[in-house]
This record gives structure tokens, C-alpha cells and sequence, in this order.
């Protein structure tokens, strides 16, 4: 198992401060923001993506890959009724798809909840269709690739729209596609599972988990308020899961140092424990 952490955390910083702070503290990737680094990814030149792929080997740091993929550019809905938004969203995905390649990322994280809520007087049933074939459509690019894309259910505080992990099970097996995995999100599953643990459980024992998100229900780092990681790293250990447990977060207080030295600290402390 291994340790990665979002840069958002790190607001104002240049990707390569952030890869060379991540590499100190012992971390081994970061989990790339896109819209940290541009408004669109397609903004971004071959040059560019080159020197970010470069910083980060220089700094032994891994790029994990992406997440809160369609926060910019603004209009993207992966299961709006409207088809001309489908496709535009479908274009963006696969540039999403083609950036996270070019930079050496292999882990799209799709969470996004504000482009996938079912609004008022839509169907149910005509989204979830809808966001399959966005999904189906975008993920030719993947298989071409090499990355996997991953779909995160959310709490019910951030969408309506797949909160579960028997929902994206579901999800997953009727996209039935071998780069589309799940991601397991702590803060959402302490919201949305009766427990973290069996959640955790069934997403293993389903075979399409490639990427955990570590964060405390209350927003912030793990080891910052009251979720307990040991039976959720026991559990990971016990399964032998080899991807990343990515630390990301929601309250940046009291600042990225203290969050980021403070969180892996915690986490190594644990697994060192258990091991």
C-alpha cells in the first residue's frame, strides 16, 4: 500500500513545490486537482504536461493521477437531459483521460457531485441511463490509455446521484467496462454506510476498487477528529489491496504543513502497528 495526497490542499503552491514538500514528508504520489493547474486541461501543452511528468520523477513522487475532474470548465453534467451537454462532457472526459496519460497518472477519480445531481423534474431513471452512455462513450480513450477511470459514490450532503457502494457496484457492472473501477471515500461512506468497515468490505469483495480516499468525516485529515482508520487499513491489509490510500481533504485548518506532516505521520503510525 501506498501513500498519496491531493494537492488542492496546497492552494497558491506550483505543482513541483508541492511534489517536492509531498516527497519530504514521505509521501509517495500526489492526486492531481486539474483544475488547480488550468481551466481546462486542454489549456495545458505537450510542453507543459512534460515538465509536470518531469518534476515529478525528479522528486522520486509518482502521479497518481486526477480528481474533481469537472469542477472547470463550468457546464460539464455527465447525465444532463440536455444531449449537446453529454457530448461536450464526454469530449472533456476523454481530454481528462488523454491529460492524466501524457502527465503519467493511471487513476481518474470521478466524483464531481454538482455535474451528476438529478435536479428537480428529471428522471431518474433517464439519468442513470444517460451518465452510462457518457461513460461508455469516454471510455474508449481509457482502454486506449491504460488509465482507469473510477467512480466515487458521495454522501447525500453533496448529491443525489450514486451515495452507496452497493449503488456504484451496480453502476459499474452495468457500464461493464474493464478500465471503469470505484473508489472508496471515507468521509462520504461515515455519511452514507452503517459501516465504514463492511462498506469497505463490500467494495473489495466486489473486485472494482482501485482507489481509496483517506479523510475524517468531519472533512479533515485522517488522525483529526473521530473516524477510526485501524479496522479500515486492517481490513485493506488483510485483502492485500495494492493501490494508493490518498489523503484528501475538506477543512485545510490549520494550514498544508500541519495537515499533510500530520496525516501521514498518523497513518504510517498505524500501519507500522499493524504490520
Amino acid at each position: 500500500m501506498k501513500i498519496s495526497i491531493c494537492n488542492e490542499l496546497f492552494q497558491g503552491w506550483p505543482i513541483e513545490k508541492v511534489f517536492e514538500y509531498a516527497a519530504k514528508l514521505g509521501y509517495d504520489g500526489v492526486e492531481i486537482a486539474p483544475f488547480t493547474l488550468a481551466d481546462s486541461v486542454t489549456e495545458i501543452s505537450t510542453k507543459k504536461r512534460n515538465a509536470i511528468r518531469r518534476a515529478a520523477e525528479d522528486n522520486g513522487i509518482e502521479i497518481v493521477g486526477l480528481h474533481w475532474l469537472l469542477v472547470k470548465p463550468e457546464g460539464l453534467y455527465i447525465n444532463h437531459p440536455d444531449e449537446y451537454i453529454r457530448i461536450q462532457t464526454q469530449e472533456y472526459i476523454e481530454a481528462l483521460i488523454h491529460f492524466c496519460a501524457d502527465i503519467g497518472g493511471k487513476v481518474l477519480v470521478h466524483g464531481s457531485p454538482h455535474q451528476r445531481t438529478i435536479k428537480e423534474g428529471w428522471n431518474a431513471k433517464d439519468s442513470w441511463d444517460y451518465a452510462i452512455e457518457t461513460f461508455k462513450v469516454s471510455l474508449k480513450a481509457a482502454r486506449q490509455r491504460n488509465v482507469f477511470y473510477c467512480l466515487e459514490p458521495l454522501s447525500p450532503d453533496q448529491t443525489n446521484f450514486i451515495n452507496t457502494v452497493k449503488e456504484a457496484i451496480r453502476f459499474v457492472k452495468e457500464v461493464r467496462h474493464p478500465n471503469f473501477k470505484m473508489v472508496f471515500d471515507c468521509r462520504s461512506a461515515s455519511a452514507s454506510e452503517k459501516s465504514l468497515t463492511e462498506a469497505l468490505l463490500q467494495a473489495l469483495d466486489s473486485g472494482y476498487l482501485r482507489h481509496v480516499h483517506m479523510n475524517d468525516a468531519n472533512g479533515s485529515g485522517p488522525g483529526f477528529g473521530e473516524t477510526k482508520f485501524t479496522p479500515i487499513l486492517k481490513t485493506l491489509l488483510k485483502y492485500g489491496y495494492k493501490g494508493y490510500i490518498s489523503v484528501e481533504v475538506f477543512n485545510f485548518d490549520p494550514d498544508p504543513q500541519t495537515v499533510a506532516s500530520r496525516s501521514i505521520g498518523y497513518l504510517k503510525g498505524i500501519l507500522e502497528a499493524l504490520t
